[in-house]
């Protein structure tokens, strides 16, 4: 068991929204709250909503019907309500918040955008008008294929307003990965941009976007945001002018949806096959996101809200809901968090009085390579609480992250969930203790815990991440694909989601994930998570980032094979090599050395900064890849295949 090392005074508990909650319903100890929260599901996302005041149409009669099955509940029976509202509309309606900030934008280029909440309603009724001119209506998908800007956001919005279902796409993907989604969904019609600033670079969207269209029988229209007002290729019967169309007559009518009709569906790459939609609806994704924000990070009315993120991915329509239900300000950034300089997400924070700010376990490596005195260099007096999520922590960045960016004050809100469940399954709540690199509970209504091979819980062990009952927020299945949906998450054990996370759930109840389930090491019958042994080669001064895969062995079954990017100021050498395998050793005993270590140049990497491990094993034993869609820097895999024959590594 980790340590704990941030520790609220009995004040700080008692200023957060949860605790302040929790004594509204008659508790004031968090343990007994959170045992209630899981055995009556149904009683505690009905206070959930009341208490984020969700503004609804017609009231629901029941807050779960689970008469289908523990896979198929429905929320809030015959309310209706619509995303849209709920986020902008209520406020905007609202006399002492219309005029407050909803929406910050800077480019990397240092230009600033800002709309209250009553200008973006004014833009979102323009843009639903300009929609409606197009042809679109309730239920058609429209697929987002955007840097993050405002318009982004206000044609979630627009699209929502008129009863469509948006689809957010990773800004960074070619025309096939996005035609793949397109097609999936059966989009009517893409909304993208010219281009965007990436380090300082253009970088062109419309071409891969027409190419994206060309490739999807269903697409009808184009629609371009002009960015970087850069000469694209122009197609007359298919491309509209964003800006055009936004001069059409206001749509002022909100459409009533039903709780359970589709709101988005997001996609996530399977390990095989072609990518699952997960559908998200109007009551679910909103007040989830808003929940785990609201109550869970203690985001308040005109609070800022910044995660540096992508909208294809999970975290992006969460920035959205969780920041603008909650009446804060939401944060968007176009470029690099470490361009021009080490400092410019601190500089963002110090200029924009950040409150609540989201990062990456890998970000924060690759800034504390840089030094303290980028951080310091900015006053970040308004940061309250650190969010953080993607991938496992090693114990050293944590750590540096807590000592010279929060200086042992701010709390880190470790979060980790998924795509399909809208939020967080474990978190830091902000009432109890936080250790390194651990959760300190489930979010309140998540009921879960850890399972061994045969469906038992286990303490103290690594197991599986299992959700004992539904949630808000769950997705309503995949897109078209019913059966997969169930094959992947309940087919495992008896109405029993199993998130594919590995985790341990000590006996003082701190959670540590060691990595997915399909990466876990089995060597020799020990059982290893891959961020174990990461740990200890990041702890070493010599190493930036580590990977560790299994690769079938005649003796153990299993053996560990890693991989390090070493620091600027070092160079590989076999010693080194050796003494990083000797310390593996060392730190978790010589039945579990790794077999080998290679030294390369960096890790394959999604967007969102996580390491695909099963790129790395698929390259280096020569498989087949699956759906490599998300990688950011794929080239690096071709140098991943050659270190097994290149001496010199």
């Amino acid at each position: 068991m980790s340590e704990t090392v941030w520790h609220p005074t009995k004040e700080y508990i008692e200023s957060t929204r949860l605790y302040q909650w929790m004594n509204k319903l008659g508790y004031s100890d968090y343990d007994t709250f959170f045992n209630k929260t899981v055995e009556d599901v149904a009683w505690f996302w009905h206070e959930a909503e009341k208490e984020l005041e969700i503004p609804w149409y017609e009231p629901y009669t029941k807050s779960l019907n689970d008469a289908n099955g523990i896979e198929w509940p429905i929320w809030f029976e015959e309310g209706t309500l619509n995303a849209s509202h709920l986020s902008i509309g209520k406020w905007a309606e609202d006399p002492s918040m219309k005029d407050k900030k909803a929406l910050v934008w800077e480019g990397e280029d240092g230009a600033v955008r800002t709309f209250t909440y009553i200008e973006m309603q004014e833009e979102v009724d323009r843009v639903a008008g300009g929609f409606r001119k197009l042809g679109l209506k309730k239920g058609d998908v429209v697929g987002i294929y955007m840097p993050m800007l405002p318009e982004t956001v206000i044609a979630m919005m627009a699209a929502s307003k008129i009863g469509a279902v948006f689809a957010p796409v990773f800004s960074g993907y070619g025309a096939e990965a996005v035609a793949t989604r397109l097609n999936a969904g059966e989009a009517k019609a893409l909304i993208t941009a010219d281009g965007f600033l990436r380090r300082g670079k253009t970088v062109m969207m419309k071409e891969e976007a027409d190419r994206a269209a060309d490739l999807s029988p269903t697409v009808e229209k184009v629609i371009v945001i002009s960015r970087l007002n850069a000469d694209t290729p122009w197609n007359d019967e298919r491309d509209v002018d964003w800006q055009e169309m936004r001069n059409s007559e206001k749509y002022e009518q909100t459409e009533r949806m039903d709780s359970q009709e589709p709101l988005m569906l997001l996609y996530t790459s399977g390990t095989t096959g072609k990518p699952k939609g997960a559908v998200h609806t109007h009551s679910g994704f909103p007040i989830k996101a808003a929940f785990d924000a609201g109550i869970g990070m203690d985001v308040k009315r005109e609070d800022v809200l910044f995660w540096y993120t992508d909208m294809g991915w999970m975290m992006g329509p969460f920035l959205v809901y969780g920041g603008l239900v909650n009446g804060a300000t939401i944060l968007l950034y176009e470029g690099t968090p470490d361009f021009p300089n080490p400092d410019r997400i601190w500089e963002l924070v110090a200029k924009h009085n950040v409150s609540h700010l989201g990062i990456s376990p890998t970000l924060i490596r690759s800034l504390m390579t840089q030094g303290d005195e980028w951080v310091n260099k900015h006053s970040l007096d308004t940061l309250r609480v650190v969010g953080s999520t993607g991938e496992p922590w090693n114990p050293e960045p944590w750590m540096w992250l807590f000592q010279n960016v929060g200086k042992k004050q701010i709390p880190i809100f470790n979060y980790s969930g998924g795509t399909e469940i809208a939020g967080g399954i474990l978190g830091n709540v902000l009432v109890r203790p936080i250790g390194p690199i651990t959760f300190n509970s489930p979010l309140p209504g998540m009921a879960a815990d850890v399972f061994d091979p045969t469906g038992k819980p286990v303490e103290n062990e690594v197991g599986e991440l299992v959700i004992k009952k539904p949630w808000v927020g769950m997705t309503k299945g995949f897109w078209g694909d019913s059966e997969r949906y169930l094959n992947t998450y309940w087919s495992r054990f008896e109405q029993t989601w199993v998130h594919g996370d590995w985790v341990i759930k000590d006996t003082e109840g701190q959670w540590t994930i060691t990595g997915r389930s399909d990466d876990i090491l089995n060597v020799a019958g020990k059982r290893l998570g891959p961020a174990e042994v990461e740990s200890v080669l990041v702890g070493h001064e010599a190493v930036k980032e580590a990977g560790t895969i299994g690769i079938p062995d005649e003796v153990k079954g299993e053996a560990a094979i890693c991989f390090a990017v070493l620091n600027q100021s070092q160079e590989p050498s076999e010693a080194l090599k050796k003494e990083l395998l000797s310390l593996v050793a060392e730190k978790l005993g010589k039945a579990l050395k790794p077999k080998n270590l290679y030294f390369v140049s960096d890790l394959p990497k999604t967007r969102n900064a996580k390491v695909m491990r099963r790129a790395i094993k698929a390259a280096y034993l020569g498989l087949e890849t699956g759906d490599l869609s998300a990688l950011e820097n794929p080239q690096v895999l071709r140098e991943i295949e050659q270190v097994k024959e290149n001496v010199n590594l």
